[in-house]
């Protein structure tokens, strides 16, 4: 491919991605709702967890998510209740079920109280990406928590694509 074949092809996806009309009908909608930079953080993070199936399931159960988190993410995540990770419980989508969604609810207060947030773990000096997403979930999964909910965050040293936590 040549360098203007390149600008051709790049313009061309530009111009598809770069656009409200794009957004409407893309996961990516779920931390536009937002403007308090941790909402929108917690909310891109969850939402790229359960990106894989259908686009339009995906945004409907994300907006689930964000309905049972009362709307403020990160408030929810730093201020739950017992009761309130009990009505995570029933949430499913695909493979993540409630329980692992309170186990994510835990691991991002961890985060937030322990680590400084989610943009202060990713933005360490590491010698690569791959090392910095490697680091992030060993940082998450340091509370107690169901070994199954680890399938839900890719290591990318461990040969994953990490292709939803890149997202």
């Amino acid at each position: 491919m040549t360098q203007s074949e390149l600008k051709e092809f790049l313009d061309e996806k530009v111009e598809l991605y770069n656009n409200p009309n794009f957004i409407e009908s893309d996961p990516i909608q779920i931390p536009h709702l937002y403007s308090l930079k941790e909402d929108i953080e917690i909310a891109g993070f969850l939402a790229a967890t359960i990106a894989w199936g259908n686009r339009k399931m995906i945004i409907n159960n994300a907006k689930k998510m964000m309905d049972l988190m009362g709307n403020s993410p990160y408030d929810f995540v730093m201020n739950y209740s017992e009761s309130q990770l009990e009505s995570l419980e029933n949430f499913v989508h695909r493979t993540f079920n409630g329980k692992d969604f309170v186990g994510f609810i835990k691991g991002l207060k961890h985060i937030y109280q322990n680590h400084n947030g989610l943009e202060a773990v990713f933005s360490k000096q590491n010698p690569t990406m791959q090392h910095t997403i490697s680091e992030f979930k060993q940082l998450f999964f340091e509370i107690p928590h169901l070994s199954r909910t680890e399938k839900h965050i890719s290591d990318p040293l461990s040969g994953s694509a990490a292709k939803r936590i890149n997202m």
